[in-house]
C-alpha cells in the first residue's frame, strides 16, 4: 500500500477543480467539514490520491449534501453523514464479491457505484441503482462527470417520478445522511401510481440496501426459472 505521503498533493489537488464546479453549481449544497484524521486513514484506506476528484472528495469533506439533503456524496465521513465509500461498501457486501465502490445515495433509495468490474468492462463508470427498476444503470460518465452533474446538472427532471409537493421542506427536516425513504407501494410495482399516491417511511439506509439486493436476487430468480 502507498504511503498517505504519496497520495496527497496540495500543489495539484483535484480540489481546486470541485472548488470551481461548487462556484458554479445550479443546486444547493452543504460541504461537510472533515476532521483530519479521518480524512486522512479514508484516503490511505482507498488507495487514491488526492490528485482524482474522489480522492479530493474524501480528504477535503465529510461528505457533500446536495438539493436541501436530497443526494449525499460520500466523503470521510460526519455526523450529518457518517459513511465513507471504502468502509461502507464493504459493510453492506460481506459475504459476497462486490466489484464496485459506493460513492453517493439519495432519499428515494438509489444508490450510485464507481464500477471496477461488477458491471461490465466500463471500469471508472458510475452507475445508478434504480429503485423503480432494482437494476444498475449506466450513466455514462465518470466520477469527475458524476459530481459536476450533481452541482450544475437537472435533478428535477432526474428525479421527476420520484419527487413531491413539499419535498424539499421535508427532506430537509429529515436531517440524516444515512436514512432514506421507503415507498409503499414498492417504486417497483404499479408504475403509473404517482408517488403521491404511495405512503413512504424513513429507514436506516443500510435496511433499505439489504431489502433491495434481497428483492433483486428473487425477482432475478423468477425470471430464470
Amino acid at each position: 500500500m502507498r504511503e498517505l505521503t504519496e497520495l496527497i498533493d496540495q500543489q495539484s489537488s483535484g480540489w481546486l477543480m470541485v472548488q470551481q464546479w461548487l462556484k458554479e453549481a445550479n443546486n444547493n449544497y452543504e460541504v461537510l467539514p472533515c476532521d483530519p484524521t479521518l480524512a486522512r486513514s479514508t484516503l490511505h484506506q482507498l488507495q487514491v490520491t488526492t490528485l482524482s476528484t474522489l480522492g479530493a472528495v474524501l480528504y477535503e469533506t465529510g461528505g457533500i449534501l446536495v438539493d436541501n439533503g436530497w443526494l449525499r456524496i460520500l466523503g470521510s465521513g460526519h455526523p450529518k453523514l457518517a459513511r465513507a465509500p471504502a468502509s461502507w461498501t464493504k459493510s453492506v457486501t460481506t459475504g459476497r464479491i462486490f466489484q464496485a465502490l459506493l460513492v453517493a445515495d439519495d432519499v428515494s433509495g438509489g444508490f450510485f457505484a464507481l464500477n471496477g468490474g461488477e458491471f461490465g468492462e466500463d471500469r471508472g463508470g458510475v452507475y445508478y441503482f434504480a429503485p423503480d427498476s432494482l437494476e444498475w444503470e449506466s450513466l455514462d460518465t465518470n466520477y469527475s462527470g458524476f459530481l459536476h452533474w450533481v452541482l450544475c446538472g437537472d435533478l428535477d427532471r432526474f428525479y421527476q417520478s420520484v419527487r413531491w409537493k413539499g419535498w424539499r421542506e421535508e427532506t430537509s427536516e429529515m436531517n440524516n445522511g444515512d436514512a432514506v425513504y421507503s415507498f409503499y407501494p414498492f417504486l417497483w410495482t404499479q408504475s403509473q401510481l404517482p408517488i403521491e399516491q404511495r405512503s413512504r417511511a424513513v429507514v436506516p439506509v443500510n435496511e433499505h440496501w439489504s431489502l433491495c439486493m434481497n428483492l433483486q436476487h428473487q425477482l432475478t430468480n423468477m425470471q430464470g426459472d
